[in-house]
C-alpha cells in the first residue's frame, strides 16, 4: 500500500504554494513563507474542496486550520 503523498499540486494562492494528499488522509501543505505542514485525518472531500476553492487561504483557515492534528515538516519531506 502506498502511503507516500501523491505528487505536489501547485496552487494559485497568496497563502499556499502546493498541496499533496495520500491514501492515509494526510494532507501536506507548502506555504508561501517556505514552511510545510502535514495535517492528519483530512477527508478526501476537504482536499478536493481546497483544490477547487476560489480562495485557498480562506478555505484553509475555515476548514483545516486548528481542526486537525498537524506537524511541521522540513522542506525535504
Amino acid at each position: 500500500m502506498n502511503t507516500l503523498p501523491r505528487a505536489r499540486i501547485q496552487l494559485r494562492s497568496t497563502t499556499l504554494v502546493a498541496a499533496a494528499y495520500d491514501n492515509r488522509h494526510n494532507l501536506v501543505l507548502d506555504f508561501c513563507d517556505g514552511t510545510r505542514y502535514r495535517y492528519a485525518g483530512v477527508a478526501p472531500s476537504l482536499y478536493h474542496g481546497l483544490l477547487s476553492a476560489d480562495s485557498k487561504g480562506s478555505f484553509f483557515n475555515r476548514y483545516i486550520r486548528d481542526r486537525f492534528s498537524y506537524v511541521k515538516l522540513s522542506a525535504e519531506n
